[in-house]
């Protein structure tokens, strides 16, 4: 027998249906907005992936323009004295991909001994990560500027800035950090060698570092060995 309408048995059963069909309408909303989110994060990862390996190939190509003017300078020691690059900020505002300034004394700071200012006692000081006292590298500005510069030509489209630091191979052991292999008091195991110190800096604060000891042989120079060093997240 069928329930009249307006019966108690009715209501009910009209009354489930309507909690079951909200119930429905959460399970897909929430499904959806997982899927969203999922696709908004594979994007994110895909696009900071492809901005890394940007930033990286930037500063291998930073490192190859300095690899190139330093097989031209006559000595080490006319670069550690303060000798720089053919590339450099034609521009002297050092803006940073995002618009702000690059601070180029704050970040050789930086570079030297983690904080700035950084007085030459400190440079001097041995630490763990610049644990050779004395013989302690001090890293110089060699080469500067936005990678898209490197091409006179127009044909790099990016706007990642880019800078090389060059020091003393810290093998070392006349405590001259400006001098390449001092011999006067004997023997200079780093005599000949220069460290590379490259920084490139792109959109939403990516950056990556490359490392590289040379040598020079000769009238031209060998790269002994390179790294990319690894920055925390």
């Amino acid at each position: 027998m069928k329930p009249k309408p307006g019966a108690p048995g009715l209501k009910s059963e009209r009354g489930i249906a309507i909690i079951f069909v909200m119930l429905l309408m959460m399970l897909l909303s929430a499904l959806g907005l997982a899927l969203a989110w999922t696709t908004s994060s594979e994007r994110q990862v895909s696009a900071s992936y492809g901005m890394g390996a940007e930033v990286f190939y930037a500063a291998d190509a930073a490192f190859e323009r300095a690899l190139l003017d330093l097989s031209l300078a006559p000595d080490w020691n006319a670069v550690l004295g303060g000798g720089m690059s053919t590339f450099v900020d034609a521009s002297g505002r050092r803006v940073m991909p995002g618009g702000s300034l690059l601070n180029l004394s704050q970040a050789t700071d930086l570079v030297n001994c983690g904080r700035s200012p950084c007085s030459l006692a400190e440079l001097q000081t041995t630490t763990g990560p610049r644990p050779w006292g004395a013989n302690n590298p001090i890293w110089r500005v060699y080469a500067y500027g936005p990678l898209a510069d490197l091409s006179p030509s127009g044909a790099i489209d990016s706007n990642v800035y880019v800078v090389v630091w060059v020091g003393d191979d810290p093998l070392e052991t006349d405590g001259q950090p400006m001098i390449d292999g001092d011999t006067t008091n004997g023997p200079n195991p780093g005599g000949g060698l220069l460290a590379v110190l490259v920084h490139a800096y792109g959109p939403l604060n990516t950056r990556r570092v490359i490392e590289a000891t040379l040598r020079r042989e000769g009238s031209g120079i060998r790269v002994l060995s390179w790294r990319e060093v690894r920055q925390p997240a």
